[in-house]
């Protein structure tokens, strides 16, 4: 039995001695599990890093990019506006120059409604006035007289135009 229990002893040592390398081996582990996370944290967070440093030049290339694009537009909306308002001019100055008579054609006309004013009031003062028409059969020219007006004339065939 010494042999047995010899046997059992060195078994238990055995086990023993498995057991102490088997903790060992897992408090080794459990170093190196903890380490691996502080890597692997650290390469996220570098990994994270290097990607929001590139979202963040792309971002600004972007704002670049549309601050570009609005100077473009601000310079495109301002020609256009230039463009309309010289057109908006341009269109009723073209049309009042081609349709109102000019500095001269209005003193010409001035000069012609002056004499053709005093052509009627010498044709006013020497009967412009007398109401005339066709009478009779023979459809000769009348005028109309002041009925109450003295004839005139060695014959009194002259009677006075009503109005004058």
């Amino acid at each position: 039995m010494e042999d047995l229990t010899m046997k059992v002893g060195l078994l238990m040592e055995a086990a023993q001695s498995q057991q102490s390398l088997a903790s060992t081996a897992l408090e080794h582990l459990r170093e190196h599990t903890g380490s691996l996370d502080t890597i692997v944290r650290d390469e996220i967070r570098a990994t994270l890093i290097e990607e929001l440093q590139a979202l963040s030049d792309d971002s600004r290339r972007a704002a670049e990019c549309l601050e570009r694009l609005q100077r473009a537009a601000g310079v495109r909306a301002a020609t256009w506006s230039v463009g309309i308002v010289v057109c908006a001019t341009a269109i009723p100055l073209l049309v009042v120059s081609e349709f109102l008579p000019s500095r001269s054609d209005i003193a010409a006309l001035r000069l012609t409604r002056a004499q053709l004013e005093s052509t009627i009031e010498r044709l006013n003062a020497r009967g412009g006035q007398a109401t005339l028409r066709r009478c009779g059969v023979a459809q000769r020219l009348c005028v109309r007289v002041e009925r109450s007006a003295p004839a005139y004339g060695e014959g009194g065939d002259y009677l006075v135009i009503k109005g004058y």
